[in-house]
């Protein structure tokens, strides 16, 4: 579906972003992965899919590093068609005690990097009226959770950048999406369920169960391969006119 389309994926060399590119690689596109885990794990796993694949190490705090890493794809793959914001951190703490730093940090890679990532990416695409982003926004892009102050805010902001910038594009070939999961078992979600189980004293299935039951009514992670077939789904000739969209994977969380 995507022969000849070169994809950037940020915050991909494992987790959610990881399960993208490879479903953006086996879907024939050229991928470039961006981040801080195992880079050359992660570019085998995507190039054993066939294709190629590239990675550039941009801080995504750095608005200067990001569009060097945009002119980097289109520079060795001739374009860049398909651009998945997805890079993110997070901190907890209640408002009052939450470090500036940090609060700054958050906004900074979970939101303004999508922003300059975007804009350093539409104008190629508007060139060839074509192209698909996906912003990996989250459930708190809708709703709120206590002591995450800044990652709500953040997300909130993803979901209303996606929502302009699909309404500037709108009578583009360009759509502008957000995915919103709520529970998904990353390695940084497993530090959660390793804390409350040592903390609570029961096992780890246990400890994911009340996880899930907090918040997720299906008592069921999403999986990153689901949500990059929902990503999948929006390159799709299908998705021509969905723009503007938050798009739930969240097990029922935000139907309560």
């Amino acid at each position: 579906m995507l022969k000849g389309k070169t994809a950037l994926v940020t915050g991909s060399t494992s987790g959610i972003g990881l399960g993208i590119a490879l479903a953006l690689a086996r879907n024939g596109a050229n991928v470039m992965l961006n981040g801080f885990g195992d880079v050359e794990a992660a570019k085998a796993e995507v190039a054993a899919i066939g294709g190629k694949v590239s990675y550039h190490g941009a801080d995504m705090s750095k608005p200067a590093e990001i569009e060097a890493m945009v002119r980097a794809c289109e520079a060795e793959f001739g374009a860049l068609d398909v651009l998945v914001n997805n890079a993110g951190i997070q901190h907890v703490a209640s408002v009052e005690d939450f470090p500036v730093e940090r609060w700054d940090a958050v906004l900074a890679i979970n939101l303004s990097s999508n922003f300059h990532a975007m804009r350093a990416a539409l104008p190629g695409m508007k060139q060839r009226n074509w192209g698909r982003i996906v912003n990996v926004a989250s459930v708190h892009g809708l709703v709120a959770s206590v002591q995450k102050s800044a990652y709500v805010a953040a997300k909130h902001g993803v979901v209303g950048l996606t929502k302009v910038a699909a309404l500037e594009n709108a009578t583009t070939g360009i759509t502008v999406n957000a995915v919103c999961p709520g529970w998904v078992l990353t390695p940084l979600v497993q530090k959660q369920v390793d804390a409350r189980a040592a903390q609570a004293n029961v096992s780890n299935d246990e400890a994911k169960r009340q996880l899930l039951a907090e918040k997720q009514p299906s008592l069921q992670f999403t999986t990153p391969e689901q949500l990059a077939g929902l990503v999948m789904f929006l390159c799709s000739p299908a998705a021509d006119n969905i723009r503007g969209v938050a798009w739930t994977v969240d097990g029922g969380w935000t139907a309560q």
